[in-house]
């Protein structure tokens, strides 16, 4: 049997595994580690036990837990319900304000908590109900939480740019650049896209009632004080990396030192609160180590078929497509894949192809991966298997039909192909601030 058709089976074991509802580390992991004993012999146990060594020397992983126990402290001691009562008071008096503001609250979410999951939860539960309530439009303000909360695997610290930097080999401290304008540029575009709807359309977006809007300016410098706070930990924790003060790791326990302090100062620090955040932390840090170790187990049995050359040589000689076509179809594929899958899911799956595919086609990996993270977002949105949509289905109130959620993503997922259409132009959106910092 030729490496390619190895290669092939290995691919499609892994799918058919993956399809029976194995867990995904699972799935990869066994049929990596099948695959080298068969390959090589006892000679193959190697290749998972290097690839846990490789791990567990990678030094920029120890921001995942940090990162992560930062985000369940300031959900679980719900201050991130103060965000929404800033936004609230502040953006109320706007038509469409309270949904602009959700997109603010959803950035700065997604800035401490790295994760959509989390930014979809508390869209869900504190946002969506104040909007419906207040006659907002139902089918607008699903949308609005579903895009939103996608911006969690975009804005730093996002988790997802972690693996990714594990698995290309990547400074992670550049991807977290790289996505920043990208991830600040869509969320502009879906401010503008609500602003100009609930212009042109004022009862899908209705502003505040005059009583509500009636609060003095000591309590609204209150609630933006209090508002602020997630904004000063992330800056409290940002400011020195970018500055060149601290290392990734560092500033990570910065932000999650920060966190827990401003928890316990604000009296929210409870046992409860505690014990859920570190159990949390622990429960999805261990998902993430177990899904990398997998995936680079699995990576470098491809490397040893020599895979990737053979699928290079297939796109570019035998079908002689160009390097752009090859990509446009590469991220085709993950649009397809994120209809049953999550977006670890799809990274380790297709990583250990793609990567050292893009790399030989002569394209920026930090760039890519933004490429790759966007159009995730995308894949999350797109009917009729999206991620984020049974999600949403199961957190939005018995009003909120399956239809009325399909119907709400349409405009958000083509402004966001927009946004990935001007990044794949304009690389520099994604690589000028990477390559501003690092290069001073």
């Amino acid at each position: 049997m030729s490496y390619e058709m190895i290669a092939l089976v290995m691919f499609a074991g892994m799918m058919l595994m993956l399809m029976t509802g194995q867990r995904v580390f699972g799935a990869i992991g066994f049929v990596g580690a099948l695959a080298g004993l068969m390959l090589w012999g006892t000679g193959g146990s190697e290749i998972p036990f290097s690839a846990a060594m490789k791990l567990m020397k990678w030094y920029p992983l120890l921001t995942l837990p940090m990162f992560i126990f930062m985000g369940y402290v300031l959900s679980e001691s719900k201050i991130a319900d103060d965000l929404y009562k800033m936004f609230h008071v502040w953006m109320g008096p706007l038509r469409g304000g309270l949904a602009i503001g959700t997109i603010g609250l959803m950035v700065l979410i997604s800035a401490m908590n790295g994760l959509s999951v989390a930014g979809m939860a508390i869209g869900a539960t504190i946002a969506l109900p104040e909007l419906l309530r207040r006659g907002y439009d139902k089918i607008m303000v699903t949308g609005v939480i579903q895009a939103g909360s996608s911006l969690g695997i975009l804005v730093p610290p996002s988790v997802v740019l972690v693996l990714y930097a594990m698995i290309a080999r990547q400074p992670v401290g550049q991807l977290w650049l790289a996505g920043v304008v990208p991830g600040l540029m869509m969320a502009g575009l879906f401010i503008v896209y609500i602003a100009i709807r609930c212009h042109i359309q004022p009862s899908l977006g209705p502003v505040l009632p005059e009583e509500e809007r009636n609060i003095s300016r000591a309590e609204k410098l209150r609630l933006l004080s209090a508002g602020l706070l997630p904004l000063a930990i992330f800056a409290s924790m940002m400011v020195p990396f970018v500055n060149g003060w601290t290392s990734l790791v560092e500033s990570s326990a910065i932000g999650a030192l920060a966190a827990f302090l401003a928890a316990i100062l604000k009296g929210r620090m409870t046992r409860q609160v505690f014990e859920v955040t570190v159990r949390q932390t622990l429960a999805i840090s261990c998902m993430f180590m177990w899904i990398i170790l997998a995936a680079l187990g699995f990576g470098a049995i491809f490397d040893g078929l020599g895979a990737v050359k053979a699928i290079e040589n297939l796109f570019t000689e035998q079908l002689g497509l160009s390097p752009w076509m090859i990509l446009i179809l590469m991220q085709l594929s993950f649009i397809l894949m994120g209809t049953f899958l999550d977006d670890t899911a799809m990274l380790v799956i297709v990583a250990p192809l793609y990567v050292p595919l893009v790399q030989a086609l002569g394209f920026d990996l930090i760039w890519y991966g933004v490429l790759y993270t966007i159009t995730t977002q995308i894949a999350y949105m797109t009917p009729p298997f999206g991620y984020n949509l049974f999600l949403m289905r199961a957190m939005a109130p018995p009003e909120i039909g399956l239809k009325d959620i399909y119907v709400s993503i349409i405009p958000f997922v083509l402004v966001m192909v927009l946004a990935l259409a001007l990044v794949m132009v304009f690389p520099q959106i994604a690589l000028w601030l990477p390559q501003s910092i690092y290069n001073r």
